[in-house]
């Protein structure tokens, strides 16, 4: 009797992206059928768009992770922790830290990396709201700022200087949470709010590009209520030990003198893809329309280092957790008929159910199913798009363990 050599899926990154797939492939998929392999640096996932709450510190650092075991089916995957170092497509293999893996197809969705657009200190001196463990390194440091402007003998106001590069969705969701922790921050420190200082810089003429004016509008005249301070149209030009270095237009640049720099303006694909030798613009792959790679028909790329372009407007789709978990699904379904050897493929199209922007944990900015939304009724429908992320990967157990409920 003739055994044929099952297929082996290969998984890398643990993402919305690689995690989606991941759990609707092994429903689809018979053991039998393929080897299931996942690929994660870390044991456990996190959930990235809930990252700028824990860096702020108004939510702990552990509600934003869980752990990989408790969503995959172990009877049908085998997690690896290990971290990937590159891709050898014509080899069809993925070279880790701790060893390699071959593979008959691949799923790349190791997300996306800070783009500091070769801003001069960025990289030295500015904190970002990237991972965990970034998160909580950012939290402490403001804490720190905090008790030791209290302890000291000569106050040196730039402690309590937060400067934010960068007005797109994580720094706007970032200013919102932080808006709501300085008053908590001055109460347990006993330092005077009059004296905190909170600074957006934007390089483009607007903020949150691309969302809608009255909206945008509405986000900005808030946060200014809370004491934010916006500079728009003005570029951060360096980013030094003491602060940062400013200009606007053709003006002589000027020094913003802070000790704490948050970096949140942009993300470009994983330093990977590049590494391997893809095709690629800031390390995102403009893939075919079922989400292969060109020219690699055992290659999936999907999530951040994923390209896709918007039929509509011309321009390519930012990333988001929301198209990641639904090219996921579709690469899920994708590798299936491979497997069952079907060479119709489906064709990825995304399916926008709406955008909402957090403005603090009662207050939020959104469209949703074509209505925009602000206020209480945004930030409810936040929190529904949160656990629906949750629901979509581990079901109802991981919405009751990890989900939000808080809802006004």
């Amino acid at each position: 009797m003739i055994t044929l050599k099952k297929p082996k899926i290969v998984i890398v990154g643990a993402g919305y992206g690689g995690l989606m797939t991941t759990v609707r492939l092994q429903k689809l998929v018979g053991v039998n059928e393929a080897d299931i392999v996942l690929i994660n640096k870390n044991d456990y996932h996190y959930e990235t768009t809930w990252l700028h709450e824990a860096s702020a510190g108004t939510l702990h650092h552990d509600r934003v992770r869980y752990d990989i075991r408790d969503v995959i089916d172990r009877s049908k995957v085998d997690f690896v922790q290990d971290t990937v170092v590159e891709i050898k497509k014509e080899e069809k293999k993925v070279i880790l830290e701790k060893g390699e893996v071959e593979y008959d197809y691949l799923v790349i969705a190791l997300g996306g990396e800070p783009e500091t657009f070769g801003i001069k200190g960025l990289k030295e001196y500015a904190f970002g709201i990237t991972n965990v463990n970034s998160s909580r390194q950012l939290r402490e440091h403001i804490e720190y700022q905090f008790a030791t402007y209290n302890m000291e003998e000569e106050k040196n106001d730039n402690r309590l200087v937060i400067v934010v590069g960068g007005a797109g969705f994580t720094g706007i969701e970032f200013l919102g949470e932080l808006t709501n922790r300085i008053p908590e921050l001055c109460h347990e420190y006993d330092v005077d709010s009059h004296k905190v200082k909170i600074i957006c810089v934007e390089a483009a003429p607007t903020v949150l590009p691309g969302f809608d004016p009255e909206l945008v509008n509405y986000a900005v005249s808030q946060l200014e209520r809370k004491g934010v301070e916006f500079l728009i149209g003005t570029a951060i030009k360096e980013c030094t030990p003491d602060g940062i270095i400013v200009a606007k237009g053709e003006e002589e640049p000027r020094e913003i003198k802070a000790e704490t720099v948050v970096w949140a303006a942009g993300v470009r694909g994983n330093s990977i893809i590049e590494k391997s030798g893809f095709e690629a613009m800031r390390g995102r792959v403009k893939v075919q329309p079922d989400l292969r790679v060109p020219g690699f028909d055992d290659v999936f790329i999907i999530g951040d280092s994923s390209l896709v372009i918007n039929e509509e407007i011309n321009r390519p789709y930012p990333p988001t957790a929301q198209i990641a978990m639904q090219q996921g699904e579709v690469v899920a379904r994708n590798l299936a008929a491979l497997v069952r050897d079907k060479q119709d493929l489906e064709t990825f199209t995304f399916d926008n159910k709406g955008t909402v922007c957090s403005l603090g944990h009662d207050d939020a900015i959104g469209v949703v199913f074509g209505k925009k939304v602000t206020g209480a009724k945004a930030s409810f429908m936040k929190k529904v798009v949160d656990n629906r992320s949750l629901y979509m990967i581990g079901g109802a157990g991981l919405v009751l363990k990890k989900g939000k409920f808080n809802v006004f």
